[in-house]
């Protein structure tokens, strides 16, 4: 095979650069937002998690309107520029706000901008590469947003050491999100393909039995996912100090960053669903570590096996979704795909919270762990398209 084929176009290179600069920059401000509005504004936890709740949820919902969208105008560029415009101009405005509502209002607006952008922007990448090489496609993407996520808050940190105030950071984080801005209006073109109809009417009968039940099994896994708040919990509870949190959070990406292009290549190799069934078996074995696990080095380790899972599932779960969808209706099925994952996302917090307050962590790991199972069992059922 000509190994020119198995290079990333131009187009997934310069959207993994734009991810990368997007994610250093919200990630100078994220972390230090629960500081920000306990210390300056005054504000408590509960109002925490409201603001972070609406904000998920009007995320969610706007990635399937804008994955639809955009297979309607064939305009994903321009939907996923309007979405990094709104993040990045958005979220410095928190350093001008003095009440909760106002931060509530900012991180509202930059999750407008995560729901317009996300689908679109997983769609064009669909479209710009051969199924040959999609997993490391969506692999490399993933790569570099979880290396700006190493990035943002290691930059947040040393501004803070040279006694940078936190609103002047929360300013400063405005530039990469101009430079990403401006990466993403030179170097990165529209892929979407034109197609003979135009009027492109929804209707769940255009996807096939496949996709459908690969998005149930998806859900079902995600009910399995609590928030990795959980973890940190945990890890507090064996003896880790606050201070250690923030290091075992960049080892975690780390590893993330340095296995996710890895595995995208191995499924493209392999096939999605063999790489996504391991991924979810060592989440399963890695929370039923969680429930057991009693020594510090316990969760050093498991904190780093985490990162496997992700760089065996991030990419790839999207790869599939991209090979099990007609390409005229790549941007739907990813908005489908993410709403998905986003509604599930909150009742298995819940679930999982209630569980764990009622019966321990060891019970609430071993439920996690025993869904993954069977969602791993259930997703050898789905059938393959599209791969080797």
């Amino acid at each position: 095979m000509d190994k020119k084929k198995n290079w990333l176009p131009k187009n997934v290179i310069s959207l993994g650069f734009v991810s990368f600069l997007n994610d250093a920059a919200s990630e100078m401000i994220y972390p230090l937002l629960p500081v920000f509005l306990t210390k300056v504004i005054g504000a408590g936890p509960g109002f925490l998690g409201v603001i972070e709740g609406i904000a998920e949820a009007t995320a969610s919902l706007l990635k399937l309107f804008s994955g639809y969208i955009t297979d309607k105008i064939k305009k994903s560029k321009f939907l996923i520029f309007i979405g990094y415009f709104l993040a990045t101009f958005g979220r410095p405005i928190i350093a001008f706000t003095k009440l909760w509502w106002q931060v509530g209002i900012v991180r509202f607006v930059d999750r407008i901008g995560k729901g317009i952008r996300t689908s679109p922007r997983d769609a064009l990448i669909s479209h710009s590469v051969s199924p040959e090489i999609k997993g490391k496609a969506f692999g490399f993407h993933r790569a570099m947003d979880h290396l700006g996520a190493i990035v943002g808050p290691l930059t947040a940190l040393i501004l803070l050491k040279f006694g940078i105030q936190l609103k002047t950071i929360f300013l400063l984080a405005v530039i990469p999100g101009i430079i990403s801005l401006i990466i993403l209006s030179i170097f990165v073109e529209e892929k979407v393909k034109k197609i003979e109809h135009n009027k492109l009417n929804f209707n769940l009968k255009v996807f096939s039995f496949s996709f459908k039940y690969y998005l149930f099994v998806v859900v079902l896994f995600t009910l399995s996912n609590s928030s990795d708040t959980f973890l940190i919990y945990r890890a507090s509870e064996t003896g880790i100090s606050t201070a250690m949190i923030p290091l075992l959070w960049m080892v975690l990406h780390f590893v993330k960053a340095t296995l996710s292009i890895p595995g995208g290549i191995w499924s493209d190799k392999i096939g999605r669903k063999k790489v996504i069934i391991t991924g979810w078996i060592v989440y399963a074995l890695i929370y039923l570590g969680f429930g057991f696990a009693t020594r510090f080095w316990h969760i050093w380790a498991l904190f780093a096996l985490y990162g496997i899972y992700f760089a065996l599932t991030e990419g790839v779960e999207k790869a599939f979704v991209s090979d099990l969808a007609p390409k005229e209706w790549q941007g739907t099925a990813f908005g489908l795909f993410n709403l998905a994952v986003g509604i599930a996302a909150f009742p298995s917090s819940v679930i999982f919270g209630v569980i764990y307050q009622a019966f321990g962590g060891k019970i609430a790991f071993i439920y996690g762990s025993s869904l993954a199972i069977l969602s791993s069992i259930l997703l050898t059922f789905v059938r393959e398209k599209g791969t080797k």
